[in-house]
């Protein structure tokens, strides 16, 4: 009688604390999901076992799209870093406000009052923080340095990183600069680096524990595998039968890249969060093979250019019990998608004053609509530009006729077809440049010493299958 007594107040206070906890739970959460936004820097396309990668296994980077969505053509709307980040944040065409070019500096006859994500324009890291949200930025910002830029006046509650382009991964410097510079954070005293991919992966976890009671914008802005070259030992022993040294410390890197998102996917399993927590992860642009060792196979090109290598890259999107899990969708998305699907996810309205190129979505994976979430892209970088109509892409360069690939046929882009087909060739050609012609100016370019190098780009040969 005494023992069934007890069991008996052992389940009343287990049915207790598993309601009061829900009851927390849902108070805390508002119903709102949370958003993890993982960013790898340089990451070729196929340097994912995911992708076909027979030389990097990434077993968690891979169990996020088993276990989601596996987006096979997931497009940047930038070949570089400055900005596609800029159109990432804000879910807008960042040539449509001027941020067209990465960020090295100023170039004469240009204001530097100019040199970032312009003012104007609202990050999708502001709009959650209005909605109630603890915005968190862990490592590269790269969308300004001056005050007015940074990014605690971007929407971000708290930050722990740096504001440059990228970081030495081992040390910095308090009075450092460039990839030296010291690391900042607004709610605590930073530690010494160790390596800075895992002290990166500590701060995400971190972030997540503290914020687990409340709905959160993680945005996980990592620096693999983007130049300098820096490996763990420990990693480069794993690779040492790789006998390209700089081919060795790219696949290192992205080891130890793909070890941090699973410790921050194992951090929302263990907070119980998995259910309430939309993860996505895709690479800033595609790999610049000529500097980092990456590989784009089966695509043509690399960062830098319009070619699929430079803007085709890994786009995954996960959320336990909300998307399919091991679900491919092969229709055309890209990056400018994100902040609008957080907003509307987080209860955002769509106005006259909240404008996004992206679309949400959620209703296409979720198949409450058949449709396709878009027609047509079109991008300007520096030199090229270039536009998608359905399988047909062509591309604009200053010193040749325009090249026209069909890839439903072509996705290695060897086969220009713009004189087999003429009439669309003019067509596309019209619209693109109608297009062009009604943006803005460049609020800042690169130097001139770029022009030159995305040219030859352009006719460099690229390894268009995997290496063993």
């Amino acid at each position: 009688m005494i023992n069934e007594i007890r069991d008996m107040k052992s389940t009343v206070l287990l049915i207790v604390f598993l309601f009061v906890t829900s009851l927390i739970s849902a108070q805390n959460s508002g119903g709102k999901p949370n958003f993890i936004l993982i960013v790898a820097d340089d990451l070729g396309f196929a340097d994912l076992s995911l992708n076909g990668s027979k030389q990097i296994p990434t077993p968690n980077i891979d169990r996020l799209a088993e276990e989601g969505i596996n987006f096979t053509q997931g497009y940047v709307s930038a070949p570089v870093c400055s900005p596609s980040r800029a159109g990432l944040l804000t879910g807008r065409n960042q040539v449509h406000f001027g941020h067209d070019n990465n960020m090295g500096g100023n170039q004469p006859g240009f204001d530097p009052q100019y040199l970032g994500l312009p003012l104007t324009e609202t990050t999708i890291a502001s709009r959650l923080d209005k909605l109630g949200y603890a915005t968190g930025l862990i490592g590269k910002w790269h969308l300004g340095e001056q005050p007015d830029y940074h990014p605690l006046k971007r929407g971000f509650d708290e930050m722990w990183g740096y504001t440059g382009g990228g970081h030495n991964y081992f040390t910095s410097k308090p009075d450092g600069k460039g990839y030296d510079a010291p690391i900042e954070c607004n709610y605590k005293t930073p530690q010494a680096i160790t390596y800075i991919t895992d002290d990166k992966g500590d701060e995400c976890v971190d972030f997540v524990k503290r914020h687990k009671n409340e709905p959160f914008f993680l945005f996980a802005s990592f620096n693999a595998p983007h130049a300098p070259m820096h490996a763990t030992e420990a990693d480069l022993e794993l690779f040492k039968h790789i006998k390209n040294e700089k081919r060795r410390k790219y696949c290192a890197m992205v080891h130890r890249l793909d070890v941090n998102v699973g410790r921050i996917m194992k951090e929302v399993e263990k907070q119980g969060l998995a259910e309430n927590t939309l993860i996505v992860f895709i690479s800033d642009n595609g790999g610049p093979v000529d500097s980092n060792a990456s590989i784009n196979a089966p695509l043509n090109g690399q960062k830098g250019i319009l070619l699929e290598g430079g803007i085709r890259v890994p786009f995954i999107m996960n959320w336990k019990g909300k998307l399919d899990a091991g679900k491919t969708y092969k229709n055309p998305v890209i990056s400018l998608d994100f902040a609008a699907t957080f907003f509307e996810l987080a209860g955002g309205q769509i106005t006259k004053d909240v404008v996004f190129d992206g679309v949400n979505l959620m209703p296409f994976l979720t198949k409450e609509t058949q449709s396709i979430p878009h027609k047509s892209f079109n991008w300007r970088f520096t030199i090229s530009a270039a536009i998608r109509e359905g399988n047909w892409k062509l591309v604009r360069l200053p010193d040749r006729f325009p090249m026209l690939f069909d890839l439903s046929k072509d996705i290695s882009e060897q086969n220009n077809v713009a004189f087999d087909n003429l009439d669309l060739t003019k067509s596309m050609l019209k619209k693109l440049g109608d297009w062009d012609v009604s943006q803005p100016h460049p609020l800042f370019l690169e130097g001139a010493v770029w022009k030159k190098r995305q040219v030859k780009l352009y006719d460099a040969k690229y390894t268009l299958v995997q290496p063993e």
